[in-house]
């Protein structure tokens, strides 16, 4: 499914969590890496104004819709893609390292919550390996010097697989960066995944979740740091809609947001 940020075209090429995990699988058992992005309204707002995040993106050779937002607009322009967000993706490509005895490398947040995470994750997964726990200096660069130091490092732990925890655009302009430094592990895009996991964050309840008001939650805990960015994402719902209904009345047009 192809949306618009723009003039810029964006693909989710994976439309549902089992058939991420399958793309994985297969590549961590050929020995093969790529880059995994988890595509939502603010990164289709960052993507319009943003050439570094973009050129990030077009390395992303896995995306999935991480939103209710895209997932809507899809089905509104007539595809079939499904919620696959970052944090509920981190057990399941845990496991999925585990059964192909691949060693996974985390890095982002902080020491800590890497530390509690990487407990957490190895307690629950059976034959999990973690042999790496970077958390990058305040005011990381991720097109420094600095950071192709970390890929490196992440390199030579032998981790397949590394879950990136930096927020976007960060994430995945280092996931796009160790494409080339280190282009035999899988990086992932997994936001806040592990706080969540260590518990450093408080995710929203299930229930919250299930009626789609994630946001709603997020922005009452934080409300100075999220209320402008949601507000430039409801900015382009308007258009993102007229679009997707003419999508769905002509094949040709794209679904832009």
């Amino acid at each position: 499914m192809d949306f618009l940020s723009g003039k810029h075209v964006v693909t989710v090429n994976l439309h549902s969590q089992s058939a991420l995990m399958n793309e994985v699988r297969g590549r961590l058992r050929d020995g093969a890496g790529f880059a995994l992005a988890t595509l939502n309204l603010d990164h289709l707002v960052k993507l319009r104004g943003n050439p570094a995040f973009r050129k990030a993106y077009a390395a992303q050779n896995l995306v999935v819709a991480d939103g209710n937002p895209v997932v809507w607009l899809s089905h509104l322009a007539g595809g079939r893609v499904s919620l696959v967000t970052g944090s509920d993706m981190v057990l399941p490509l845990c496991v999925v390292a585990a059964e192909q005895g691949v060693t996974v490398a985390l890095l982002g947040s902080t020491q800590t919550a890497l530390d509690r995470a990487a407990a957490v994750l190895e307690a629950q997964v059976e034959g999990l390996r973690i042999v790496a726990r970077i958390a990058p200096p305040m005011g990381f660069d991720p097109e420094g010097a600095e950071a192709a130091r970390l890929l490196e490092d992440v390199a030579a732990s032998g981790a397949r697989l590394c879950l990136l925890a930096l927020g976007a655009p960060k994430q995945e302009i280092l996931a796009a960066r160790g494409r080339e430094i280190a282009p035999h592990v899988g990086f992932a895009s997994i936001g806040a995944g592990l706080d969540f996991i260590a518990g450093t964050q408080r995710r929203a309840p299930l229930w919250i979740r299930r009626l789609a008001l994630e946001w709603l939650w997020r922005l009452a805990v934080s409300p100075a740091r999220l209320a402008p960015r949601y507000a430039r994402c409801f900015a382009i719902l308007p258009s993102a809609t007229l679009a997707a209904l003419r999508h769905r009345r002509d094949p040709r047009n794209l679904p832009p947001a």
